[in-house]
Formats: structure tokens, C-alpha cells, sequence
């Protein structure tokens, strides 16, 4: 994903630099050092005698580069490298803690006895400056495995209010926030100055592991609610992170030496360090070209939603059980990897604008296909509210997740070099927080119109509001970057 301008400078992460980047810009420096001697001729007599030498040259540098770089299998495109393959098996960690979804949201409805308009609030979606024991990667991964853990084993013990909940979900949301900040800078790295197809692989490869995690623990997540209960879906969950403590040994990553970059050695180093990447972060999200396209993906997000409040309809009134739930998760999972096949197949070198608005559109139209379910028409059409279910869920998540990559590839695309992993999550975080503003818009027109757990006479308006709502940041398309597939960042720009 290349860079959207940002002010980065060529030649690595400068006196921070990370070892991994390094390493990546070295040898694209070395390539280029070859490349261009093999357009020099040398001191030979003619042109013919050139010629000939440029031929041989050629051979045996490819024959040198196929020799020195390893073969690797490839998924979605991407070589499966150490570092892609720890990439990967992170995001599909984060896919199989989905086992512990189902569970959540019965355990809040039905444990802590919470309304619609509450669970939306329940709904949560630093390693560039600060080395822990000499590391800036595999320290944190191995702190990210252990905080999950952590969290997961609370919530199968002595959880048993809504604010120890609340606290407990928040430690299990930060656990995964550090690994995502670890795997997307090194995402980042890769991308920056590919073009637009090359981020789409990047990005297919991540969500494509996450989504194949995901279908592996869809079905049990409501199976074994059902059959067990939902502290034992939780304690079973406590030990799936710790595969992300395990996977850290992957990160190709050079121990720094003592005193090296030990901003944590004094409290004047870490507060000049952090006031250092708060400068560098400011100077980066101001420049037009990176707050726009921005704005655009907060006011995209941002938009009602009204998911709790078709979850509360769903169990209470139409009585799907977790076992039934856990088959939808398993279709929806299934539906994510196919539209993620999409993207990567036939989407990712189509320009942003016209993949937002195209999906916005069908989304918001796909999305007024559940007033059918709420108000009964599907079965007068003699469809059963399980299969109209099923079906509705795999269309608007294959269109979804299709609509959801553009996001990513922009995100990454804007980054500079030196605060990859922190601009990334800032531009990610404000994504997330458009999420949660659009899921509190819900809970308030949710309350407004008074839909309960028990009164959902309004819930078919909820919805059309909901869907129609999406619309509204089309008019700001020109805020996103207009470009062509695979240019570079330095022929983006923004109207």
C-alpha cells in the first residue's frame, strides 16, 4: 500500500529505524544498485562487445537473485515469508476468538439482563517508539497472547456485573489492538510504494486468515453455548491468544542492544519520544491528503446501526437458539472468505470512489431486506424466517466484507514511513471510532423510538432509518484519493 504523500522521507525509519523495515529497504536499495549497473556497459570497446556484456551480466544477476532469494508458497498473492506467515496466523487467532462472540452477547442479554440500547455500548472494536526487553515486535505480540488470556479467564471466573464485564472486554480488545498494531506496521512496510492491487493482496491475505479462523470456530460458538454454557466457551477461549505469544519467534527481528533506543531507561527519554511521535503523527493526519480521505471513512462508519436490536428480535421473539446462531456465524464466515475472494479477484485494482459507491448502494438496498424478516412477509413469499435468515446474512456480508477492504488498503496507503504502526492504528482507531458512533447513534434512535428487548414495533422503522442513513457520506466521495489502479502515492490526490 503506497504511501499518500505524509512527508516520508526515502531510506528507512531514520534513528527509530525498526529491523525489519530495514532490512526490506536495504534490499530494495540493493536491487536498485544492480539495476543500475546493469545499465552501465563498463569499459568495453563497441557496442557490440557491450551488448554481449549487458546480455551476460543480465543472466547472471537473475541467476544470482533466483539463487539468493528463497521460493515461497503464495496465498492471495503474497509470498508466505516468516513474517507473512506470522502476519497471518495472528489475524486468524483473532478470526477463532470469534468462538467467544455468541457467548458475549447471550451472556449480556441474558446474565446481565441488558436492553438493545445498552449492548451497543459493550460493542469495542505504541510499539514504533518504545522496545520492550529489545524488541519493538515480538515483546509486544508476546504482551498482546498474555493480556488475552488474561481477559478471557476473567470472563470465565469472577466476572458477574456489567461494569467488571465492561472492564474485562475492554482488556481483551486492547490485547488484540496490540497485535493489530504490530502486524499492520509490518503490513504497512511491505505496501508502501506498491500499487493499489499489490495492497489488496496484502490485505486479502490478512482478513482472508481471519475470516478462515472464523468459519473453523463459527459453528462450535453456539453449539457449545448451548451445550455448556457460556463460562466454559470463555474459558475455552482464555487460551487461544497465547498462540499469539507463541507466533512472535516468527518476526524476523534483531534484538537491539542495551541502551539502544531504551526510551523506558528515563522518564525525560520517554516523554521526549512520545512527544517526538505525537509531532510526527500531527504533521502526517493535518496534510489534506490524509485527513480528507480521513474524514470520509469516520462519516462512513459513523451511521446508525441497528444490529443489537435485530439480535434482541432474533432470540427473543423469533427463539433462534445459540446452536442455530452458531450456523448463521458459520454462513457469515464462509460469506466474509468469498467476499474477501472478490475483492482480491475482481476488485482490487478498481478505483476507491467507485467501489464505495457502488457498495453503498447495494448494501443499503440488501439491508431493507430485513423489514421483510421483521414484519413476517417472508413467510407469506413461503420462505422460513431460518433460511431468509441464512440467506440475507451471506449476501450482505459477501457485499460487506467486499466494501469493508477499500478501508484498509486507504489506510495503509496513506502511512508515512517512520510511524507506520502508529499512524496506521491512529487512522484505524478513528475508523473504529466512527463504529461506535454510529453504534451509539443506534442506541439512541434505538431508545427514541422505543424498541426494548420485548416491544419491536418499531424495529422495521429502526431499520429503513439505519439503511437509508448509510447514504448520506456518498455526496463526499471527493474526498478519497482519485486515482487509477496501481499508481503510486505520489500520483494520488484528492479533489
Amino acid at each position: 500500500m503506497a504511501s499518500s504523500g505524509g512527508g516520508g522521507s526515502s531510506g528507512g525509519l531514520g534513528s527509530e529505524g525498526e529491523s525489519a523495515a530495514a532490512s526490506a529497504i536495504g534490499s530494495l536499495d540493493l536491487d536498485g544498485a544492480a539495476a543500475s549497473s546493469d545499465n552501465r556497459p563498463g569499459e568495453t570497446s563497441s557496442n557490440g562487445d557491450s551488448e554481449r556484456w549487458q546480455t551476460r551480466q543480465h543472466s547472471t544477476d537473475d541467476i544470482s537473485r533466483s539463487k539468493s532469494k528463497p521460493r515461497y508458497i503464495k496465498a492471495f498473492g503474497v509470498d508466505l515469508s516468516a513474517d507473512n506467515v506470522a502476519v497471518a496466523i495472528v489475524y486468524f487467532v483473532q478470526g477463532v476468538l470469534g468462538l467467544a462472540r455468541l457467548a458475549v452477547s447471550f451472556y449480556l442479554k441474558d446474565d446481565l439482563h441488558l436492553d438493545p440500547a445498552e449492548l451497543y455500548c459493550f460493542d469495542f472494536h505504541c510499539s514504533d517508539s518504545i522496545p520492550l526487553f529489545g524488541y519493538r515486535r515480538r515483546s509486544y505480540l508476546i504482551l498482546s497472547g498474555l493480556l488475552g488470556a488474561l481477559s478471557w479467564s476473567l470472563m470465565a471466573t469472577i466476572v458477574d456485573d456489567k461494569y467488571s464485564a465492561a472492564l474485562s472486554i475492554i482488556l481483551g480488545s486492547l490485547a488484540v489492538a496490540i497485535a493489530d498494531v504490530v502486524v499492520d506496521s509490518m503490513v504497512v512496510e511491505r505496501a508502501r510504494g506498491e500499487p493499489q492491487s499489490t495492497s489488496g493482496s496484502l490485505q486479502s491475505l490478512c482478513w482472508g486468515s481471519s475470516a478462515i479462523g472464523g468459519v473453523m470456530s463459527a459453528y462450535f460458538s453456539g453449539s457449545l453455548v448451548d451445550t455448556y454454557g457460556v463460562r466454559f466457551v470463555f474459558g475455552v477461549t482464555a487460551f487461544l491468544p497465547l498462540t499469539t505469544s507463541t507466533v512472535a519467534v516468527l518476526v524476523n527481528e534483531k534484538r537491539l542492544p542495551l541502551g539502544e533506543n531504551a526510551t523506558s531507561s528515563s522518564d525525560s527519554g520517554l516523554i521526549e519520544s512520545s512527544k517526538e511521535h505525537i509531532m510526527q503523527i500531527w504533521s502526517s493526519v493535518k496534510q489534506p491528503n490524509i485527513f480528507l480521505p480521513t474524514l470520509f471513512i469516520f462519516l462512513w462508519q459513523a451511521t446508525p446501526q441497528s444490529d443489537s436490536a435485530m439480535f434482541f428480535f432474533i432470540t427473543n421473539k423469533l427463539g433462534f437458539t445459540p446452536e442455530f446462531l452458531g450456523r448463521v456465524t458459520l454462513v457469515t464466515s464462509i460469506a466474509s472468505l468469498v467476499g474477501i475472494g472478490v475483492y482480491n479477484s475482481f476488485l482490487k485494482e478498481v478505483p476507491l470512489r467507485k467501489i464505495f459507491f457502488v457498495t453503498t448502494i447495494f448494501g443499503s438496498a440488501l439491508g431493507m431486506t430485513q423489514v421483510l424478516l421483521v414484519t413476517g412477509l417472508n413467510r407469506v413469499l413461503g420462505i422460513s424466517d431460518e433460511w431468509f435468515s441464512i440467506g440475507d446474512s451471506l449476501i450482505i456480508t459477501v457485499l460487506g466484507q467486499a466494501s469493508f477492504m477499500p478501508v484498509l488498503v486507504l489506510a495503509a496507503k496513506l502511512c508515512p514511513p517512520g510511524v507506520e504502526a502508529t499512524l496506521f492504528a491512529t487512522l484505524m482507531s478513528i475508523s473504529n471510532a466512527g463504529g461506535v458512533t454510529g453504534g451509539l447513534l443506534g442506541a439512541g434512535l434505538t431508545q427514541f423510538l422505543g424498541v426494548t428487548k420485548d416491544n419491536f414495533q418499531n424495529l422495521a422503522l429502526l431499520i429503513v432509518v439505519c439503511n437509508l442513513s448509510s447514504l448520506l457520506p456518498l455526496p463526499l466521495l471527493g474526498l478519497l484519493p482519485d486515482e487509477s489502479p496501481g499508481v503510486d502515492n505520489e500520483q494520488t490526490k484528492v479533489d
